[in-house]
């Protein structure tokens, strides 16, 4: 059965008085040419009033019609926009939500794209906050029948969170003087269209606020909030990843590489890329990743180690790379990863491995620095959410040797210390607050490890067999680094290989390597996410992967 049609408004007739019947006849001699002409401009005023009395009445069905479904004479400012396929370019210029400040662009039309963080609605306004990625500002909406429809609040108000949407508006000054629920809280947007790009499912696995909630809210006596749990948020990463924190977070990571990469291509290294299928474990012991290659036995790399060492006597004598490492450790704990972000270096020395810690500590001073100066903004919104001490370092860094080390935990009373054995994570903790105690600092390097706990090309102490010319470097009481001088003599390098059980056969072009003139060299492999974790004290290694692999979790 089809609607009935909408009734048409239409004009009331003129009456006719007097006055027009005199008008319509003909003029009477004297003075009744001069009662005529009044009566038709009285005639002509009385119509122009009931033409715009019309118009009106038509005016409020048509908005009576559009609050019924029909029609709304400013449905085109809102709505679905059609699928992006790539159909043309229009040349609009889209604005970044960061970019909108006072007082210089107030009064701007701008044209934003982000998700609908929040919405509320209420009779004749909406009010809307859009979010681009760490950025949010207000968007009003109130009905003047000119750019905003009692249709358009209806429609807004029934936005699911999360949707992308563009917005075109004017930035002004808020009335309240100050929106403090918004990153942007000298400006808000006065709407003028709105078009959905794409449109969120209603229910979403978690609130976003939920998830961006400061730790500190939890330790409340009264809070009624919801802890959105870890598994929850890894098994939903594309929505955890919005949230600004961890906005941020990569955001550091991703200046951690850059600033990893400036400061030793500064210092005259190469960036080179190795092969991460290989024939035999890179770091020796049974946890790698076994593999079918064709037939043949593979694995994947533990460490581009080998290959990085062979670039050095390539004669490229400093390089480095930034590359996955894989270790098949059964380790669950809140800093190991089974596929982690490496960042490894190498460098051809002179005399002494010495000359690789005075480049790292050139290196770790730039990185500290560069992330407080350069990426200010993004470490205040970590800190917001999950707050922390500021890293303490000192120029140059600290440097105590292993034996010193020992002593410091025997001193205060640690049972259980192995003078030539490695150091347990507890032990490295509680050194690392003695050492905070002690020197005032986060950040120290620890040398001249016991050569029992080195990998099997870890170059022996000269003067003791016990320990290596070897290091591991520190922040907050948890290891960054590993690294060492390598064994550039294939003689001392087989024998070495075959005291720590390695398949000889299998690293036979490593070795032949060092057969045809080797200059003696050091270098190291740092965590990329672990820095991370430590430097912004997160507490666990996987806020910082952006889709961890430890043992438990291969999805998504």
């Amino acid at each position: 059965m089809s609607e009935p049609a909408p009734a048409q408004v239409e004009a009331p007739p003129v009456p006719q008085d007097s006055a027009t019947s005199v008008a319509a006849e003909p003029a009477a001699e004297g003075g009744a040419e001069g009662q005529s002409k009044k009566g038709a401009k009285k005639a002509a005023k009385e119509a122009e009033k009931a033409a715009l009395k019309a118009k009106k009445a038509a005016e409020v069905a048509a908005r009576e019609l559009a609050q019924q479904g029909g029609p709304d004479p400013l449905a085109h400012k809102y709505g679905d926009a059609p699928l992006i396929q790539s159909q043309a370019r229009s040349g609009k210029v889209w604005t970044h939500v960061k970019k909108l400040d006072a007082p210089s662009s107030q009064y701007q039309t701008v044209l934003l794209r982000g998700r609908v963080h929040n919405v509320r609605g209420k009779g004749k306004s909406a009010f809307l906050v859009l979010r681009q990625q760490t950025a949010t500002v207000q968007v009003t909406f109130f009905v003047d029948d000119v750019n905003v429809s009692k249709g358009m609040v209806k429609w807004v108000s029934n936005l699911t969170k999360e949707s992308v949407v563009d917005i075109q508006g004017v930035i002004m000054a808020p009335e309240s003087g100050k929106v403090e629920s918004c990153t942007q809280q000298d400006v808000e947007l006065v709407a003028q269209s709105i078009y959905c790009v794409s449109r969120s499912v209603p229910r979403l696995p978690f609130e976003i606020d939920d998830a961006s909630r400061p730790e500190t809210d939890f330790d409340k006596e009264d809070c009624t909030y919801v802890r959105v749990g870890q598994d929850t948020r890894l098994n939903h990463r594309v929505i955890d990843l919005r949230t600004p924190a961890n906005q941020a977070i990569f955001r550091v990571q991703s200046a951690v590489c850059e600033l990893f990469r400036d400061a030793l291509r500064a210092q005259d290294f190469i960036e080179i890329h190795t092969p991460k299928l290989i024939g035999g474990a890179s770091e020796g012991g049974a946890s790698v990743f076994k593999l079918d290659y064709m037939g043949q036995s593979a694995c994947l790399a533990q460490s581009p180690q080998l290959y990085k060492q062979m670039a050095v006597e390539s004669d490229l004598e400093r390089v480095f790379e930034i590359g996955p490492v894989f270790r098949a450790e059964n380790s669950n704990t809140h800093r190991h990863l089974c596929e982690f972000t490496g960042l490894d270096m190498e460098m051809a020395i002179k005399e002494h491995y010495f000359e690789v810690l005075d480049v790292l500590d050139n290196l770790f001073l730039h990185m500290f620095d560069g992330l407080n100066e350069r990426f200010a903004h993004e470490l205040k919104v970590v800190s917001q959410q999950f707050p922390y001490e500021p890293l303490k370092y000192l120029r140059p860094s600290l440097r105590l040797e292993f034996p010193e080390g020992i002593r410091m935990l025997q001193e205060h009373g640690v049972e259980g210390v192995d003078p030539l054995g490695d150091l347990s994570t507890e032990h490295e903790r509680i050194l690392g607050a003695l050492v905070k105690e002690k020197y005032d600092t986060d950040f120290y390097m620890l040398t001249k490890y016991p050569a029992a706990a080195r990998p099997f090309y870890t170059m022996p102490d000269p003067a003791d067999a016990n320990y290596s010319n070897s290091y591991d470097i520190f922040i907050r009481g948890e290891e960054i680094i590993s690294g060492a001088q390598r064994i550039h003599d294939p003689t001392l390098l087989r024998t070495r290989a075959e005291e720590c059980g390695i398949e000889v056969d299998t690293i036979q072009s490593y070795i032949d390597a060092f057969k045809y003139g080797a200059l003696p060299h050091g270098g190291c492999g740092v965590g990329l996410e672990r820095v991370v974790m430590l430097f912004l004290n997160l507490g666990n290694i996987r806020k910082t992967s952006m889709f961890p692999r430890d043992p438990r979790r291969l999805a998504p």
